[in-house]
């Protein structure tokens, strides 16, 4: 028998600190997003998931969260979850059986249903690169599931047949799949409806499509300034202070 010790980030009472194994929203709402994540080291999600906005959007409901610990789906008394690489070579791989049966607990959860609102990602160096248009697409599901790879890599069979696609945060190696893994919740979760206060500075930010001071092909937010209007000698450009909202436009729409 497998003991499981997910860490789960759900709905609670405000004012509540969200700790693992707290407990989830037992009915989910219509615009809340439900985030899997597999991965041999959970710990490195508490603090993400216990700050900011992201902790406010778990309070509200808006955002789920269960964190699924690699190690305890495995059998062996050293929870082993990697192994050498077939043929040879440098580093160890990550092995097909666990990260299979941690995807099969979360088809086991009550109410699951696979279907076109759902999504397996593989954070992979050879992954597509993950961008501003994919994070948007992304925001539109209901339920992402995460697998953060680690070692020399991931057993092409996960790739080939456990995952919907692999993605890649760049083109530089890290030690894992948990950092990229954040950088994806990020970008995504800021996009779900009710995770932001005021959902009108979505659209003038870098890379947003729908920003009205950008000019077509250009895809950089205008410069930003804030009080005091001088400091050192630095002063904030005479049209921002004008008062007149189209010459202000007008140089945002310039500087973009």
């Amino acid at each position: 028998m497998i003991e499981n010790s997910n860490q789960q980030y759900g709905k609670a009472a405000v004012g509540q600190k969200i700790l693992p194994h707290s407990r989830f929203a037992e009915s989910r709402i219509a615009e809340n997003m439900k985030f899997n994540i597999i991965t041999i080291f959970p710990n490195l999600f508490d603090s993400f998931l216990n700050e900011s906005l992201v902790k406010k959007a778990i309070e509200k409901g808006v955002l789920e969260f269960n964190v699924i610990n690699l190690r305890d789906l495995t059998t062996d008394k050293h929870k082993t979850t990697d192994d050498t690489p077939y043929g040879g070579g440098a580093g160890m791989v990550m092995k097909v059986e666990p990260i299979y049966k941690a995807l099969e607990s979360i088809k086991a959860t009550p109410n699951f249903d696979k279907d076109d609102s759902k999504k397996t990602l593989l954070l992979s160096a050879k992954g597509k690169q993950f961008d501003q248009t994919k994070s948007e697409k992304l925001s539109k599901l209901e339920e992402i599931t995460l697998v953060c790879g680690r070692y020399e890599g991931v057993d092409e069979r996960v790739a080939q047949n456990l995952v919907d696609e692999e993605v890649s945060i760049g083109k530089y190696i890290l030690n894992g799949g948990e950092v990229p893994a954040m950088v994806v919740i990020e970008a995504v979760a800021r996009l779900v409806p009710g995770f932001v206060g005021n959902a009108e500075s979505l659209k003038e930010e870098s890379f947003a499509k729908a920003c009205p001071t950008k000019p077509a092909g250009r895809s950089r937010e205008h410069p930003q300034y804030t009080k005091p209007e001088e400091f050192n000698d630095w002063k904030v450009p005479e049209v921002l202070l004008s008062g007149d909202h189209q010459k202000i436009k007008q140089w945002r729409t310039k500087k973009t």
